[in-house]
C-alpha cells in the first residue's frame, strides 16, 4: 500500500503526475538532484520536462547538479532537449559529453568530496528545486534514499522546493541502508566521528522539512546497470600484478595482513582489479570508497570482505538483481552515505586508504590524466579519484599500456592533461608490470615506469626520447618540450629517423 511508502499523511495529497511535478521547473532555475553512477537518480520528471520542452518550444535553460554520473532518462534527455546550460560535477553520458566537448553545456569538472560544501556555501548560488528518489517517507518527513546518496542531503537542505520521485520498482528493504550525516560548516565544523568503515554515525534517512516538499511522484522505472564485464585477460595481468604488490607489501611489513580499507574506481578495469583479491589469500578485508561494485559482492559472498563503505551501488543488472533479492543478507555489509563523507579526505588519510583509480594515460614522470583526450575532449570528469590520491595511503594508478589497437602508447613523454600530478601517485600498474615510484626522483621514476609499465612496441622510444632529453641539459625532469607537447606526431618523425631495429613493431602484444 502507499501508506506504508508515504508514511507521513500529508504528503498522500500531493501525489501528482511528472507532468504536474514538472510545472515547478522553469527557465533560468538551478536543480539539484539524487544520484551517483547510473543509480537512484530520478527518472520520471526530467522526461516529462524534456517532453514539455520540446512540445511546447518554450525557451528552458538550467544548471544541472547531481552527485556524479546519472542515468539516461535525466542527462541524455535534458541534453538531446537543449535544456542543460551548466552541468555539474561529473558526467558519463554520450549526449551530455557531445555537447559538452561541442560548447554547448558550460561544464566544471570538480572534485566530489567538494560539492555538497560549496553548495551550502553558496557557490552555486540559490538551488530553486531538488528533484531526489526515494524508497519511502518517514513518518517525521523524511526522505529515505534509494540505491545511492550522492549529494541528496545538503540539495534537500539548500533547496527552495523538492519534487520526490517515489519509485515502487526499488525495494522497500533498502530502508537501513543509508547513514547520512552532514558536517557542521566553518568555523562551527567538528571532527567526523568515523573511525572505521564500518561506524554508522548518522540517520538512515535524508532529515527534511515536508513543507518544502511541493510534489511527489509514484514512478517504477528502474536503475540502468551497467553490462556485464565480459572476461579480459590484460585486465586479469594487471590484477596480479597488483596482488603481488599488495603481498610484497605486507611481507615488509608495509600493510597489515588484512590490507587497509580500499577504494577502487568505477568501470571494467577497476572490477577486474578488485576480482583479484578473490584468491589472493588476503581475508577480514574493508572497502571505504564511493561506490560498490559486481566484485564486491563476490567478495562479501565469499567471505574476505567484511563491510563496504560508499555512496552508491554500481552493480551490473545479473548483480544488482542478486543484491536486491538478498537484502537481509547485505544491509549490515553496505553502508551508502553522502559523498562528502565516503570522499572525505580527512577520513580517507586517517583511515589509511589503499586507493586503485585508473588513468587514460600517464606519462614517465608519474603524472596521470584521467579525464581528457588529446587534452581538449572530456570524457566523464575527475569524479572522486583525486579526493583519493591526494590523501590515500597507497594510491595506485592502473592503465592498459596502449590503447586503440597498439597505436596508441598510453606511457607518454607529457600527458596531455594533468589531474593527479606525480606528487600524489605512488604505484603504476599495467598489464607489463608495476612501477613503485616511491622515493624516486624524476629521472629515476621515469626509467621505473618505461622499463616497467611500458609497452616492449614503445619502450625504446620512450628511452630515447628521455636520453636526449637529458642531452639537452635537462639533469631534473628532463624535457624537450615541443617534442613531449606533439608526441604522437613526433612517433612518425622518430620512427623515420631511426634504424630498422629500432623502430617499434606494430603488434599489440
Amino acid at each position: 500500500m502507499l501508506t506504508q511508502r508515504i508514511r507521513y499523511a500529508p504528503l498522500l495529497d500531493k501525489v501528482v503526475t511528472a507532468d504536474e511535478a514538472a510545472t515547478h521547473i522553469r527557465d533560468g532555475m538551478t536543480v539539484a538532484t539524487s544520484g551517483f553512477t547510473p543509480f537512484g537518480y530520478p527518472k520520471r520528471v526530467p522526461q516529462a520536462l524534456a517532453d514539455r520542452v520540446r512540445r511546447t518550444g518554450e525557451p528552458m535553460k538550467l544548471t544541472l547538479l547531481t552527485g556524479a554520473s546519472v542515468g539516461d532518462q535525466l542527462d541524455g534527455a535534458l541534453a538531446r532537449a537543449g535544456i542543460v546550460d551548466r552541468r555539474f560535477p561529473y558526467q558519463t553520458n554520450d549526449d551530455t559529453r557531445k555537447s559538452i566537448n561541442q560548447g554547448a553545456i558550460k561544464y566544471q569538472d570538480l572534485h566530489l568530496s567538494h560539492v555538497a560544501q560549496e553548495v551550502r556555501y553558496g557557490f552555486f548560488g540559490d538551488i530553486d528545486v531538488a528533484i531526489i528518489e526515494a524508497v519511502a517517507i518517514t513518518e517525521d518527513g523524511g526522505i529515505v534514499p534509494s540505491t545511492s546518496v550522492g549529494n541528496s542531503p545538503t540539495f534537500v537542505q539548500k533547496a527552495k522546493k523538492i519534487i520526490v520521485e517515489l519509485n515502487l520498482n526499488q525495494p522497500s528493504g533498502l530502508e537501513g541502508m543509508h547513514d547520512v550525516y552532514i558536517p557542521a560548516d566553518p568555523p562551527a565544523r567538528q571532527p567526523i566521528p568515523l573511525v572505521h568503515p564500518s561506524d554508522r554515525i548518522g540517520t538512515p534517512f535524508i532529515p527534511t522539512d515536508p513543507e518544502k516538499i511541493q510534489a511527489v511522484v509514484i514512478t517504477d522505472i528502474p536503475d540502468a546497470p551497467p553490462a556485464d564485464a565480459p572476461g579480459d585477460a590484460v585486465a586479469d595481468t594487471m590484477a596480479g600484478h597488483l596482488v603481488e604488490f599488495l603481498r610484497h607489501e605486507v611481507k615488509v611489513g608495509r600493510l597489515p595482513s588484512n590490507l587497509l580499507p580500499l577504494q577502487s574506481g568505477v568501470g571494467a578495469l577497476a572490477n577486474a582489479v578488485l576480482r583479484g583479491l578473490l584468491d589472493a589469500g588476503f581475508d577480514d578485508l574493508t572497502m571505504y570508497s564511493e561506490v560498490v561494485q559486481d566484485s564486491v559482492l563476490d567478495l562479501i559472498d565469499a567471505g574476505i570482505l567484511k563491510v563496504a563503505s560508499a555512496s552508491s551501488i554500481t552493480f551490473s543488472g545479473r548483480v544488482l538483481t542478486r543484491f536486491l533479492s538478498q537484502l537481509d543478507k547485505y544491509r549490515d555489509k553496505i553502508i551508502l552515505r553522502p559523498q562528502e563523507i565516503s570522499n572525505n579526505p580527512e577520513i580517507i588519510r586517517r583511515l589509511g586508504v589503499i586507493a586503485m583509480n585508473t588513468a587514460i594515460e600517464v606519462d614517465i614522470y608519474g603524472n596521470v590524466n584521467s579525464t581528457h583526450v588529446l587534452g581538449t575532449n572530456v570524457m566523464n570528469g575527475i569524479g572522486g579519484s583525486g579526493d583519493f590520491a591526494r590523501n590515500a595511503y597507497l594510491t595506485i594508478f592502473t592503465t592498459r599500456s596502449i590503447a586503440k589497437d597498439g597505436n596508441i602508447t598510453s606511457i607518454v613523454p607529457m600527458v596531455s592533461h594533468v589531474d593527479h600530478t606525480e606528487h600524489d601517485v605512488k604505484v603504476i600498474v599495467t598489464e607489463q608490470g608495476v612501477a613503485d615510484l616511491r622515493g624516486l626522483c624524476p629521472r629515476e621514476r621515469a626509467r621505473r615506469i618505461i622499463s616497467c609499465c611500458a609497452h616492449p612496441d614503445y619502450r625504446d622510444m620512450l628511452s630515447d626520447y628521455l636520453e636526449r632529453a637529458e642531452k639537452a641539459g635537462g639533469k631534473h625532469t628532463p624535457h624537450i618540450l615541443d617534442e613531449a607537447l606533439g608526441w604522437h606526431c613526433a612517433f612518425l618523425k622518430w620512427k623515420t629517423m631511426k634504424p630498422m631495429a629500432l623502430q617499434p613493431s606494430r603488434k599489440t602484444g
